[in-house]
């Protein structure tokens, strides 16, 4: 999309399930596994580059050798700099004992990464400073192997409160109030627990350390999960080790985050994004599959594995927006989605440009728009095939006019592109703006000045704050005599509580279009009557139940909202006709029938939190605090 936005972040998971020294004797190298894992990672680096971890444990090595290794990176590029050091860390342990190079016995117990179980994690930060300490994996330690959770997630909690207090009615004091901190340390309890209730299962029937090993045999991950995640209220996709080497992926009850997975007998490997795992394993789609809502895969100490429910699934929602815009498109799926996405809006471009293909250049920006561009672009191709149809079946007199129709094709352009050379450095707004409008080129000479449409497809128009400060400008010096920014996206009316960064509704421009169409029609007492309802939920405890913000959006049609996003984003010394073209909800979901999370379109939230955050944000705004909701 044109506007920046932060997304949820990326998780990476393999397993090795066959002994170590099996790799390093069929791939020629003791680091098989972090290679996949740099594959992995980098091929989900489109979700997080405010940072990066990777985490890794080895199983069966002897006590006192170290068995958990992490390293975490908030640098430019923190993927590179982690497999970098790893690298140099195995180079420096074999300096002088190059002998014992491919003996995977002593790699184990005198080298770091040299585990079986590896995890892998891409952040971008919703919110936090961008600190080492933010970043994931994050780790719970314990003398006791059985102990030990290291966790990674993508997720976004809204009922942190609730958990922190949880916690500390369990007899816990939680270092933060962060929805990382209390969801590890939350399973961490429980893990504890089931600790303990093993062992008093088995003692005075075993002596340590048989006693370790049967306690790590019979940990029930099911049952951890399901007593510790009962309560989260969020949209998640958690990977979590144990230091003995069991691991588990779980997805929240609604499917709102992603998750997929892909076993052989060689490994067991997890990711976001189904391409990530095709490109590094060369594995087929249909292969792939994905983590049902509501469960978890877990994967025992031994490489076995299973989905097992820890949540009562309800209705899927998941993201939509993944799919519009986060996701890579290289994913069959999302690509044939985005396509019709782009061939569901020509019945409305035609109709704004008043059917005058000849007349019409077609474009689009940024570069992730591309596909649903594609999917325009045959649209138009099926509509003019019909008008052929029809003026044949007609009967056309002129000879001429038959050759113009029948080779006839839309006056398609590269009109925007990014100048990823050049860096908005600048940090005040005066002179930013300015450079804001430098980073993109335009192509000249190619629009007939005055007579021409100009049709631009976007993702999606969040903020229209780059549409408004250099996009349209640009186009507006090519002359033409109307510029239709289309969005393949609905309108963003209501903020988004599960990752994306969308989280104060100001900052949507169809909020503030839904603003200006209260003021022009006498209608700002809704905003009062809202705010009274928002803040009474709040204090009776209620504010889960329903989301009162829909109503500032009732009394206006999709049209109405479209039209007044086009005057809001026009800067006033525009010579060109502006108009903006919004993806419907009901083609959304023609489009993407399997994904139906909808809430920022439609205010429809998949969790009760997700209510309460939208009323606590619109308080917010009706207060002037400039802070999240969660």
């Amino acid at each position: 999309m044109s506007d920046a936005i932060k997304h949820e972040c990326g998780i990476a998971l393999i397993r090795l399930r066959k002994p170590y020294q099996y790799y390093i004797d069929k791939y020629k190298t003791p680091l098989y596994a972090a290679r996949k894992l740099y594959l992995l990672m980098n091929k989900q680096v489109n979700r997080g580059q405010d940072g990066a971890g990777v985490a890794n444990i080895k199983l069966d090595v002897p006590p006192g050798h170290r068995y958990i290794s992490r390293y975490r990176s908030v640098e430019q590029q923190p993927v590179t700099d982690i497999f970098e050091k790893i690298d140099k860390k195995v180079r420096k342990a074999l300096k002088g004992h190059k002998e014992f190079a491919n003996d995977g016995h002593w790699l184990q117990e005198n080298v770091a990464f040299t585990g079986e179980v590896w995890m892998g994690h891409l952040r971008y930060g919703t919110h936090g400073a961008n600190e080492i300490e933010n970043c994931h994996p994050m780790l719970r330690q314990s003398n006791w192997r059985s102990r030990n959770l290291v966790v990674a997630g993508n997720f976004n909690m809204t009922n942190v409160d609730e958990l922190f207090d949880k916690l500390v009615s369990l007899g816990q004091h939680p270092k933060e109030y962060v929805d990382t901190v209390t969801v590890m340390e939350k399973i961490g309890h429980f893990l504890d627990e089931e600790n303990q209730r093993v062992f008093d299962r088995f003692k005075g029937i075993y002596e340590n350390p048989d006693l370790s090993d049967i306690i790590e045999d019979n940990l029930d991950l099911q049952r951890v999960l399901h007593r510790s995640c009962r309560d989260f209220d969020g949209g998640y996709a958690m990977v979590g080790m144990t230091g003995y080497g069991a691991s588990f992926v779980a997805r929240d009850p609604a499917g709102i985050r992603p998750a997929y997975y892909y076993a052989d007998d060689e490994v067991v490997v997890v990711a976001s994004e189904k391409p990530a795992i095709k490109t590094a394993f060369n594995v087929e789609y249909n292969q792939i599959q994905e983590v049902q809502p509501g469960h978890a895969l877990i994967i025992d100490k031994y490489g076995e594995y299973g989905e097992y429910e820890f949540r009562k699934p309800v209705e899927k929602k998941s993201c939509s927006f993944e799919r519009i815009y986060f996701s890579r498109a290289t994913d069959p799926d999302i690509y044939n989605e985005r396509k019709t996405l782009g061939k569901l809006l020509i019945p409305q471009i035609l109709k704004e440009i008043d059917y005058d293909l000849e007349n019409t250049v077609f474009s689009y920006i940024p570069n992730t728009a591309e596909t649903a561009f594609f999917g325009m672009v045959e649209g138009l191709e099926d509509y003019l095939a019909k008008q052929r149809k029809k003026a044949i079946m007609d009967g056309i007199l002129f000879e001429q006019d038959l050759e113009r129709l029948l080779t006839f094709r839309p006056r398609i352009e590269k009109l925007v592109s990014k100048d990823v050379k050049l860096r908005t450095f600048i940090t005040d707004d005066a002179h930013r703006d300015d450079m804001v409008s430098h980073v993109y080129d335009t192509t000249f000479e190619v629009i007939k000045k005055g007579k021409d449409n100009v049709v631009v497809v976007d993702d999606s128009i969040v903020r229209g704050t780059t549409l408004e400060k250099s996009i349209l400008r640009m186009l507006d010096r090519l002359g033409p005599k109307k510029i239709v920014i289309v969005s393949s996206a609905p309108q963003i009316r209501f903020p988004d509580c599960y990752g994306i960064d969308m989280s104060k509704p100001k900052e949507f421009v169809a909020f503030r279009a839904a603003l200006e169409l209260l003021k022009d029609r006498g209608l700002e007492h809704l905003l009062d009557e809202v705010y009274a309802q928002c803040v009474a939920s709040i204090e009776t405890g209620n504010a889960n139940a329903d989301n009162y913000v829909k109503a500032l959006f009732d009394p206006f049609t999709h049209e109405e909202l479209s039209r007044k996003v086009a005057e809001i984003i026009t800067p006033p010394d525009l010579k060109a006709e502006v108009a903006v073209v919004y993806q419907t909800v009901e083609n959304l979901h023609v489009a993407c029938p399997n994904h139906s999370g909808d809430w920022y379109f439609t205010g429809n939230y998949p969790t009760p939190g997700g209510n309460k955050v939208v009323n606590k944000a619109f308080v917010n705004f009706m207060e002037g605090k400039l802070v999240r909701a969660y």
